[in-house]
């Protein structure tokens, strides 16, 4: 049986707390489970389903939206396609249905591998891997990306992974961001703006429950300590799960919905390179010169639970 997402990788691992599992896909290079002692820290979903709300994916080369599908550079202007037809743009770069080949696995990691190749709107060619590893305290993912072409080619970097506690609820869960800008956005979730969160709704840094809020926003001014930034749902009994990024990644999305199976609500936490339409502002976006390699990490983090 072949599944929507590809064939499936499993990881496991047993640290002072218990064990860890996850299970990553070979289309989009997804996580699609994660958990300590069977607990859930991601929504999961079936392996005979697609990614809810692209759950899990990595979006490369760039997160979020293109206005129109149309950037320009050095003169020339490049037609994307386009992947939102609902508001007219392209949206979350060109792997998101790519099956990723595997390179390296053991029991407790796996590293996938896929190629972009020049086409409509991105002629450029970027080898692109990613490195899931289970560690003691949760999963550290790594990107590595490089320029085979013969020009530099514009590159950026999202992740699209939702956060959970299992056995609670995701509502009843505290949202805390270090995050002191938000993006402001028209109707076509584009930025016109990036404003101070100080005494406004958007400032998450002492935290607001996920219940309380609606949330597809886009936030900059990453707090960074000794060079990770880090974002947190916090459960009423103390335990908690964060995504972790190094600070290249300068940029958080949020996103909730009441519509993913299983779910009450759901709500992901997403670390990106760049904001959204970058190609066009520039904001955040790498142009990697002809050989030249990126390495970037992030991950998810977990704290207060006890071993079995």
């Amino acid at each position: 049986m072949t599944h929507p997402t590809g064939d499936q990788f499993v990881l496991e691992t047993s640290t002072s707390t218990g064990d860890v599992r996850a299970t990553i896909t070979a289309v989009a290079a997804g996580l699609r489970t994660l958990s300590i002692n069977d607990i859930d820290l991601v929504p999961p979903y079936g392996e005979d389903e697609t990614p809810p709300s692209g759950s899990g994916i990595v979006l490369v080369p760039w997160p979020n939206r293109i206005r129109d599908g149309v950037w320009r550079h050095d003169g020339h202007e490049y037609q994307l396609a386009i992947t939102e037809p609902a508001r007219d743009n392209a949206i979350h770069g060109l792997l998101r249905y790519a099956e990723y080949t595997p390179v390296e696995q053991e029991r407790d990691s796996v590293t996938l591998a896929a190629t972009i190749h020049p086409q409509m709107g991105y002629p450029f060619t970027v080898r692109t891997a990613v490195r899931y590893e289970l560690v003691s305290d949760g999963l550290k993912v790594t990107h590595f990306l490089e320029n085979l072409g013969a020009e530099a080619a514009p590159v950026a970097v999202g992740t699209h992974p939702f956060l959970k506690i299992g056995g609670v609820p995701t509502e009843d869960l505290v949202l805390r961001l270090d995050a002191s800008t938000h993006i402001e956005v028209d109707d076509r979730l584009l930025p016109t703006g990036e404003v101070p969160v100080d005494d406004t709704e958007w400032d998450f840094r002492e935290g607001r429950r996920v219940g309380d809020v609606q949330l597809d926003d886009a936030f900059g001014g990453l707090a960074a300590v000794d060079g990770t930034v880090e974002h947190t749902l916090l459960a009423p009994d103390g335990r908690s799960v964060s995504i972790w990024a190094d600070d290249e990644f300068a940029y958080v999305q949020v996103y909730t919905t009441e519509s993913y199976p299983g779910e009450t609500k759901a709500i992901a936490v997403e670390p990106m390179t760049a904001p959204a339409d970058a190609f066009n502002s520039g904001k955040g976006l790498r142009w990697l010169d002809p050989g030249e390699q990126w390495e970037l990490s992030w991950g998810i983090r977990f704290a207060g639970f006890t071993a079995e």
